[in-house]
């Protein structure tokens, strides 16, 4: 039987999450009319500065550490150009920001990594609108054959050799606290309470959010909380093209490896949106897909009011807390930020342990690169919060990820990366996340860990080119 997508509208309406598609056009839109306004200010001032412009005083924001100090909303979200990172622009090697990526401007090798993929990517025809307007779509709900997760939360994949999304955690009585969005421009004060009660979480961080805010997408991994990629330009993933889906995967992943230094191996689709074939594709890339369980709907306190979220919140933490699970929060603005702030204490009440995804699941190397440790969830449980890692920094054109394709039925990609950096070079020692303001600046202002080397394997689904590699650089 073939679903109409009369069922189709109304099972996503009560699932969906992240904010609304409206929100994300508003904030495209305010992108571009930084970039613009930057632009005219720059041209202004080379003639003559503007009086308001000499009364405004700009803040302080020369790296990771003296943006974090930064606690006036207003200052925190000024436009500012991080050289790193308009070095890294300059190149023209990144899709437009906050456009629906495509490899137009991608490197040759990466071109050739796509086009490896593509014949063996699952047949599965994109379906609605990257806005996420599904009207018109046909499935078959009943056996739902691509487990689709926005049509009936599957999260167990029906094609060969592709690995269950992660929605929980293995430990018990844990809560998995996960944020979504990131990073904010406006998320110090939130950051330092975070950092004030030693709580970590999963940062799932937008790759136009990372290049826009790169200072701030640095202190998540300063702070030691676990980074994972969420999109390029946070789109309904099933709706985009196989070479759309693929950019959108790969920018985002390294946006966060240029800014902030790490390969991630995680990363969580926009409103829940994955298929069988996305879920492929993101697994060529290294990535696994992580969902959730439990979901605050902070994103929609505007519509649906803070008491029905505050209860979003509070009816977990009055349940019988044995269960663990992912829960889905968000970074999105103040709203979100406060709500998660106000009912923290709640949740770290209700559960036994409050953990990062990788931490419940004892994965101690969430990264690629070795250098960057995370507690297991025993030493988690005892008390250990800190994770020994580089500073972040955006990083040089000698930090880059290759991804030789073998061949053969079973299809597999390896990703070795080998890290190298001029702090590292010049013997610079690794530093200590620990969570505390005793401690952020010399931790901030340490070194980077020398020669790190890692690899992740990813199983595709049936055969693969031989021979093309891809390299974020």
């Amino acid at each position: 039987m073939r679903s109409s997508l009369v069922a189709l509208a109304l099972g996503i309406a009560s699932v969906s999450a992240c904010a609304d598609e409206a929100h994300f056009q508003q904030i495209r839109k305010r992108a571009a009319e930084r970039v613009n306004a930057a632009v005219s200010s720059s041209a202004s001032a080379a003639v003559a500065p503007t009086a308001a412009a000499a009364t405004v005083a700009a803040p302080t924001r020369t790296d990771e550490a003296s943006a974090a100090t930064i606690t006036n909303p207003a200052q925190e979200c000024a436009v500012y150009s991080y050289p790193p990172v308009a070095a890294l622009q300059a190149q023209k090697v990144f899709p437009a920001i906050w456009e629906i990526a495509d490899l137009s401007t991608a490197q040759p090798d990466v071109v050739a990594l796509f086009n490896s993929l593509n014949g063996s990517i699952p047949d599965i025809a994109p379906r609605g609108t990257p806005a996420g307007n599904f009207t018109g779509v046909n499935y078959n709900g009943v056996e739902d054959p691509d487990c689709w997760w926005t049509w009936k939360q599957c999260t167990t994949p029906k094609a060969k050799g592709l690995q269950p999304d992660i929605t929980k955690c293995d430990e018990p009585n844990t809560w998995g606290f996960t944020l979504d969005d990131g990073p904010n421009c406006s998320h110090n004060a939130y950051y330092d309470y975070l950092e004030s009660v030693k709580q970590k979480a999963t940062l799932f961080y937008i790759g136009s959010n990372v290049l826009d805010w790169p200072l701030e997408a640095q202190r998540g991994l300063a702070d030691g909380h676990e980074i994972c990629a969420h999109t390029w330009s946070h789109r309904y993933m099933t709706s985009l093209t196989n070479e759309e889906a693929f950019a959108e995967l790969y920018f985002s992943k390294k946006a966060i490896k240029d800014v902030i230094g790490v390969t991630v191996q995680c990363w969580r689709p926009p409103y829940g949106d994955v298929d069988d074939r996305i879920r492929y594709i993101a697994q060529a890339l290294g990535m696994i897909t992580v969902i959730w369980e439990d979901n605050t709907f902070d994103y929609e306190i505007a519509t649906l009011g803070a008491a029905q979220v505050e209860a979003n919140y509070v009816l977990p933490s009055r349940a019988d807390p044995r269960p663990s699970r992912a829960v889905l929060t968000h970074e999105l603005n103040n709203d979100t930020m406060s709500m998660s702030e106000k009912y923290l204490p709640q949740i770290q009440k209700a559960f036994k342990y409050v953990a990062p995804v990788a931490v419940c699941n004892n994965n101690t190397q969430p990264y690629v690169e070795t250098g960057y440790t995370y507690p297991n969830f025993a030493q988690w449980a005892s008390g250990t919060t800190s994770i020994s890692l580089a500073a972040p920094t955006a990083v040089s054109t000698d930090a880059s990820l290759s991804i030789p394709l073998s061949t053969g039925a079973s299809g597999s990609v390896t990703a070795t990366v080998n890290y190298q950096t001029a702090a590292a070079a010049s013997g610079s020692s690794s530093a200590v996340a620990t969570g505390s303001k005793k401690t952020s600046s010399a931790r901030r202002s340490a070194g980077l860990d020398g020669g790190v080397a890692g690899a992740v394997m990813a199983v595709l689904v049936g055969a693969v080119g031989a021979g093309a590699v891809a390299v974020l650089a």
